[in-house]
């Protein structure tokens, strides 16, 4: 079968292309590289360099008559948001619906969207299964849940497999750390280059998700032609505190950290239930902290000093 991955040379897509390869599925991709990199992509996928809001994205689909749609290309900054949430709405929502129209107009038979826990807002119980109450806080949060809507009522439409999987806090080899996202890199960098890291609060739980399990559940979701909502987390709480304890002395830097107060709406406790997903999708992840952070600092330290 054929799957088109959007942002598929990004810091997720990338791993789940690979992931996509190594099962047998033909990759196409499209990507605007504005935060990516084609030299993370397996050999021989075809690739098309154009942004999703781009027109001519319909005649891709019209070409190359995709069976699987994987939807990762976004803008993920939430702070970006607030200061421009017609292009967050642009990005992740409008561009969202061009691509379920493209779809319905073409045959394709499933839509898998990568959504966020952002969706949830401030938890009410832990952890957050999928029928916790939805109260997105921001606009980002507000454009991926207002995709969510779009590709359920199209799936219940045309006949589309509405597949809906909400991350929490993914990390790992080739993130982005230019952004507030991407508190794992961003900490490792830090150390690497001897600069102090500023950590606000830091007694704040996350969910933390290595990528390339998340890679994996992409896959299984195409595998098993699943529709729903599935949250793909480690269903762990770790504090900011103790991840960055770890991180130094994994690295053996005893760098300085400067605890400032918390920032205004941040969430306190954050966690995601992985169950229905390990149910039905048949995952669960293989990775814990420990091996992800591994993984994950040998990559920065090979990518910025050139040596492991």
């Amino acid at each position: 079968m054929k799957v088109l991955l959007t942002g598929g040379a990004g810091f997720i897509g990338s791993h789940v292309a690979e992931q996509l390869v190594s099962h047998g599925y033909e990759v196409v991709i499209i990507d605007n590289l504005a935060s990516s990199s084609k030299t993370y992509l397996p050999e021989g996928i075809k690739f098309y360099e154009m942004d999703i809001n781009d027109f001519t994205v319909e005649s891709i689909f019209k070409s190359e008559k995709p069976d699987i749609v994987i939807h990762l290309a976004a803008q993920t900054s939430v702070v970006h948001s607030m200061k421009e949430p017609y292009f967050d709405f642009q990005t992740n929502t409008a561009a969202t619906v061009k691509l379920l129209q493209y779809a319905a107009e073409n045959g394709v038979r499933q839509f898998v969207f990568a959504s966020s826990a952002a969706v949830y807002g401030e938890p009410v119980y832990l952890p957050i299964d999928e029928h916790h109450s939805v109260d997105p806080q921001s606009f980002y949060a507000i454009s991926k849940y207002a995709a969510e809507l779009y590709i359920t009522a199209f799936g219940k439409q045309h006949d589309i497999t509405p597949t809906i999987l909400r991350f929490s806090n993914v990390y790992g080899p080739r993130q982005n750390t230019s952004g507030e996202a991407g508190v794992v890199g961003i900490l490792i960098l830090k150390l690497l280059q001897k600069e102090n890291c500023i950590i606000y609060g830091g007694k704040q739980t996350r969910d933390f998700v290595f990528v390339k399990d998340v890679a994996i559940a992409c896959a299984k979701a195409v595998i098993e032609n699943k529709g729903g909502i599935f949250n793909i987390s480690s269903n762990t709480e770790l504090a900011i505190s103790e991840l960055y304890k770890s991180v130094s002395e994994k690295m053996s830097i005893d760098g300085e950290a400067f605890f400032h107060p918390y920032r205004e709406g941040e969430l306190v406790r954050s966690v995601l239930s992985n169950e229905k997903a390990g149910k039905e999708l048949v995952w669960k992840p293989n990775y814990s902290i420990s091996k992800g952070l591994d993984e994950t600092i040998e990559h920065y330290i090979h990518r910025y000093t050139g040596s492991i």
